[in-house]
Protein backbone atom coordinates (compact mmCIF):
# COMPACT_ATOMS: atom_id res chain seq x y z
CA UNK A 1 0.00 0.00 0.00
CA UNK A 2 1.94 3.50 -1.25
CA UNK A 3 1.79 6.59 0.90
CA UNK A 4 -0.37 9.52 -0.42
CA UNK A 5 1.11 12.47 -1.52
CA UNK A 6 -0.65 15.48 -2.61
CA UNK A 7 1.99 17.89 -4.78
CA UNK A 8 0.05 21.58 -3.87
CA UNK A 9 -1.30 23.27 -7.51
CA UNK A 10 -1.51 26.48 -6.44
CA UNK A 11 0.19 28.00 -9.60
CA UNK A 12 3.93 27.35 -9.42
CA UNK A 13 5.07 26.85 -13.39
CA UNK A 14 5.71 22.90 -14.68
CA UNK A 15 4.77 20.89 -11.66
CA UNK A 16 4.98 17.29 -13.61
CA UNK A 17 8.21 16.86 -13.00
CA UNK A 18 7.76 16.62 -9.17
CA UNK A 19 4.99 14.39 -9.69
CA UNK A 20 6.38 11.67 -11.74
CA UNK A 21 9.50 11.81 -9.42
CA UNK A 22 7.22 11.27 -6.38
CA UNK A 23 5.54 8.58 -8.42
CA UNK A 24 8.86 6.60 -9.29
CA UNK A 25 9.92 7.09 -4.93
CA UNK A 26 6.85 5.11 -4.39
CA UNK A 27 3.96 7.66 -3.19
CA UNK A 28 0.60 8.06 -5.15
CA UNK A 29 0.14 11.24 -5.96
CA UNK A 30 -2.25 14.29 -6.62
CA UNK A 31 -2.10 17.40 -7.98
CA UNK A 32 -4.29 19.39 -6.24
CA UNK A 33 -5.40 22.10 -4.00
CA UNK A 34 -8.46 21.08 -2.77
CA UNK A 35 -8.50 21.31 1.06
CA UNK A 36 -9.54 17.56 1.29
CA UNK A 37 -6.63 16.51 -0.35
CA UNK A 38 -4.04 18.77 0.99
CA UNK A 39 -4.96 18.25 4.44
CA UNK A 40 -5.87 14.40 4.14
CA UNK A 41 -2.74 13.26 2.18
CA UNK A 42 0.35 11.30 4.03
CA UNK A 43 2.52 14.27 2.73
CA UNK A 44 2.06 17.12 1.07
CA UNK A 45 4.86 18.83 -1.47
CA UNK A 46 4.71 22.98 -1.69
CA UNK A 47 6.81 23.86 -4.95
CA UNK A 48 7.80 27.28 -5.48
CA UNK A 49 9.09 28.94 -8.61
CA UNK A 50 9.75 32.31 -9.21
CA UNK A 51 10.01 35.79 -6.68
CA UNK A 52 9.16 35.49 -3.01
CA UNK A 53 6.34 38.21 -2.92
CA UNK A 54 4.71 36.32 -6.21
CA UNK A 55 4.90 33.06 -4.00
CA UNK A 56 3.43 34.22 -1.45
CA UNK A 57 0.66 35.97 -2.83
CA UNK A 58 -0.48 32.92 -4.73
CA UNK A 59 -0.48 30.59 -1.83
CA UNK A 60 -2.58 32.98 0.45
CA UNK A 61 -5.01 33.55 -3.03
CA UNK A 62 -5.90 29.71 -2.37
CA UNK A 63 -5.81 29.06 1.79
CA UNK A 64 -2.47 27.37 1.29
CA UNK A 65 -0.69 29.11 4.23
CA UNK A 66 -3.45 28.17 6.42
CA UNK A 67 -3.43 24.46 5.61
CA UNK A 68 0.29 24.15 5.56
CA UNK A 69 0.46 25.56 9.04
CA UNK A 70 -2.43 23.09 10.18
CA UNK A 71 -0.72 20.23 8.63
CA UNK A 72 2.54 20.96 10.80
CA UNK A 73 0.64 22.23 13.77
CA UNK A 74 -0.73 18.32 13.45
CA UNK A 75 2.45 16.76 12.74
CA UNK A 76 1.42 15.91 9.26
CA UNK A 77 4.35 15.91 6.81
CA UNK A 78 5.44 18.73 4.40
CA UNK A 79 8.11 18.82 2.02
CA UNK A 80 9.03 22.55 0.50
CA UNK A 81 10.93 22.94 -2.86
CA UNK A 82 13.10 26.06 -3.85
CA UNK A 83 10.95 29.08 -3.17
CA UNK A 84 8.64 26.81 -1.28
CA UNK A 85 11.61 26.77 1.15
CA UNK A 86 12.44 30.31 1.31
CA UNK A 87 8.59 31.40 2.02
CA UNK A 88 9.20 29.29 5.40
CA UNK A 89 11.18 32.01 6.93
CA UNK A 90 10.51 35.64 8.34
CA UNK A 91 11.18 37.41 5.32
CA UNK A 92 12.38 37.84 1.54
CA UNK A 93 14.09 40.67 0.15
CA UNK A 94 14.18 41.15 -3.02
CA UNK A 95 15.08 44.41 -5.41
CA UNK A 96 15.02 46.15 -1.88
CA UNK A 97 11.64 45.24 -1.44
CA UNK A 98 10.92 43.31 1.74
CA UNK A 99 7.97 40.63 2.04
CA UNK A 100 6.89 38.98 5.47
CA UNK A 101 7.13 34.50 5.00
CA UNK A 102 5.25 31.98 6.70
CA UNK A 103 7.87 32.49 9.62
CA UNK A 104 7.88 28.99 10.43
CA UNK A 105 12.29 29.69 10.85
CA UNK A 106 14.08 32.87 11.76
CA UNK A 107 16.02 34.14 8.72
CA UNK A 108 15.79 36.58 5.70
CA UNK A 109 16.25 35.68 2.33
CA UNK A 110 18.66 37.87 0.41
CA UNK A 111 20.45 37.83 -2.61
CA UNK A 112 23.93 35.66 -3.15
CA UNK A 113 26.27 37.53 -2.85
CA UNK A 114 28.20 36.09 -5.89
CA UNK A 115 29.80 36.87 -8.93
CA UNK A 116 27.21 34.75 -11.21
CA UNK A 117 23.80 34.22 -10.26
CA UNK A 118 21.19 32.69 -10.96
CA UNK A 119 23.19 30.20 -8.97
CA UNK A 120 22.55 27.49 -11.43
CA UNK A 121 23.59 23.72 -11.56
CA UNK A 122 25.36 21.34 -9.15
CA UNK A 123 26.56 21.51 -6.02
CA UNK A 124 27.75 19.74 -3.03
CA UNK A 125 26.03 20.01 0.43
CA UNK A 126 26.74 19.36 4.12
CA UNK A 127 24.33 17.93 5.55
CA UNK A 128 24.31 16.22 9.27
CA UNK A 129 25.02 12.85 9.92
CA UNK A 130 21.89 11.82 11.21
CA UNK A 131 19.88 13.79 8.46
CA UNK A 132 17.12 11.23 7.22
CA UNK A 133 16.50 13.38 3.77
CA UNK A 134 20.18 12.97 3.08
CA UNK A 135 21.01 9.27 4.27
CA UNK A 136 23.18 7.55 1.77
CA UNK A 137 23.31 10.71 -0.18
CA UNK A 138 25.37 13.40 1.93
CA UNK A 139 28.52 13.14 -0.63
CA UNK A 140 26.38 13.47 -3.88
CA UNK A 141 25.54 16.53 -6.09
CA UNK A 142 22.13 18.42 -5.75
CA UNK A 143 20.58 20.53 -8.46
CA UNK A 144 20.37 23.99 -7.84
CA UNK A 145 18.21 27.39 -9.80
CA UNK A 146 18.20 30.51 -7.88
CA UNK A 147 19.66 34.30 -7.09
CA UNK A 148 18.54 34.47 -3.54
CA UNK A 149 18.97 32.57 0.07
CA UNK A 150 18.55 32.33 4.12
CA UNK A 151 22.68 32.57 4.70
CA UNK A 152 22.10 33.07 8.34
CA UNK A 153 20.64 30.56 11.11
CA UNK A 154 19.63 31.27 14.26
CA UNK A 155 17.20 29.07 15.69
CA UNK A 156 16.52 29.64 19.47
CA UNK A 157 15.39 26.38 21.55
CA UNK A 158 13.72 27.72 24.55
CA UNK A 159 11.79 24.38 25.14
CA UNK A 160 14.85 22.08 26.58
CA UNK A 161 12.71 19.31 25.37
CA UNK A 162 12.99 20.69 21.57
CA UNK A 163 14.88 18.93 19.03
CA UNK A 164 16.84 21.72 17.00
CA UNK A 165 16.36 21.60 12.89
CA UNK A 166 19.19 19.80 11.20
CA UNK A 167 20.15 22.42 8.69
CA UNK A 168 22.33 21.47 5.45
CA UNK A 169 24.57 24.14 3.73
CA UNK A 170 25.93 24.49 0.39
CA UNK A 171 27.76 27.96 -1.16
CA UNK A 172 27.52 30.06 -3.63
CA UNK A 173 29.38 33.19 -2.78
CA UNK A 174 28.81 32.45 0.77
CA UNK A 175 27.26 29.75 2.61
CA UNK A 176 23.38 29.16 2.53
CA UNK A 177 21.09 26.81 3.79
CA UNK A 178 20.58 24.04 1.33
CA UNK A 179 17.86 21.79 3.29
CA UNK A 180 16.13 21.79 6.56
CA UNK A 181 14.58 18.77 9.18
CA UNK A 182 12.14 20.36 11.25
CA UNK A 183 9.91 17.95 12.19
CA UNK A 184 7.43 16.96 10.51
CA UNK A 185 8.33 19.77 8.25
CA UNK A 186 11.34 19.51 5.59
CA UNK A 187 12.69 21.87 2.77
CA UNK A 188 15.33 22.37 0.20
CA UNK A 189 16.37 24.79 -1.79
CA UNK A 190 17.56 22.49 -4.70
CA UNK A 191 14.87 20.58 -6.64
CA UNK A 192 15.18 16.81 -6.07
CA UNK A 193 13.17 15.84 -8.88
CA UNK A 194 15.80 17.61 -11.01
CA UNK A 195 18.92 16.07 -9.37
CA UNK A 196 19.09 13.00 -10.67
CA UNK A 197 19.76 9.54 -8.87
CA UNK A 198 20.71 11.67 -5.45
CA UNK A 199 17.49 13.25 -6.03
CA UNK A 200 15.06 10.17 -6.22
CA UNK A 201 17.03 8.90 -3.42
CA UNK A 202 16.31 12.23 -1.57
CA UNK A 203 12.39 11.78 -2.60
CA UNK A 204 12.50 8.24 -1.92
CA UNK A 205 13.82 8.72 1.62
CA UNK A 206 11.05 11.46 2.40
CA UNK A 207 8.41 9.18 1.13
CA UNK A 208 9.79 6.18 3.28
CA UNK A 209 9.50 8.08 6.32
CA UNK A 210 5.29 8.65 5.81
CA UNK A 211 2.87 6.63 7.76
CA UNK A 212 0.27 5.81 6.22
CA UNK A 213 -2.80 7.27 7.50
CA UNK A 214 -5.10 5.40 10.21
CA UNK A 215 -8.32 5.81 8.06
CA UNK A 216 -6.87 4.51 4.85
CA UNK A 217 -5.54 1.51 6.38
CA UNK A 218 -9.23 1.03 7.91
CA UNK A 219 -10.79 1.37 4.18
CA UNK A 220 -8.61 -0.55 2.55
Amino acid sequence: MKPTVTVLDYGSGNVRSAVRALERAGAEVTLSVAPHDVLEADGLVVPGVGAFATVMKELRQVDALRMIGRRVAGGRPVLAICVGLQVLFENGVEHGNSEPGMGEWPGTVELLPAEVVPHMGWNTVEAPEDSMLFDGIRDERFYFVHSYGVQKWDFDVTQPKMRPPKVTWSEHGAKFIAAVENGPLCATQFHPEKSGDAGARLLRNWVGSLKISERKQVTE
